[in-house]
């Protein structure tokens, strides 16, 4: 089962995020996997090292609570990246 979570509200370069949070309602779900996503709102759709370290902050998450982190995408209005698809989860 997956399950989608609300939405956090950040600054142009960087938003809160927390693991407790992200896996909160797929805990409450008894979901086994999880998809996270977010936006690039200026376009860029590489990877930052805040995202680099909050994925690698959810994989060890996803071991304690045992929920599978699938991949964690990142998206704007014409595409996105996927950590699974480049090797990067």
């Amino acid at each position: 089962m997956l399950c989608a979570t609300g939405a956090s509200r950040g600054l142009i370069d960087r938003g809160p995020v927390h693991p407790r949070e992200v896996f909160a309602d797929a805990l409450a779900d008894r979901a086994s996997a999880a998809i996270v996503a977010h936006n690039h709102p200026t376009g860029q759709l590489d990877p930052s090292l805040g995202d680099v370290n909050v994925t690698a902050q959810f994989k060890a998450a996803d071991a304690i609570v045992g929920i599978e982190l699938l991949d964690p995408i990142i998206f704007n209005r014409t595409g996105y990246f996927s950590f699974l698809e480049d090797g990067k989860l």
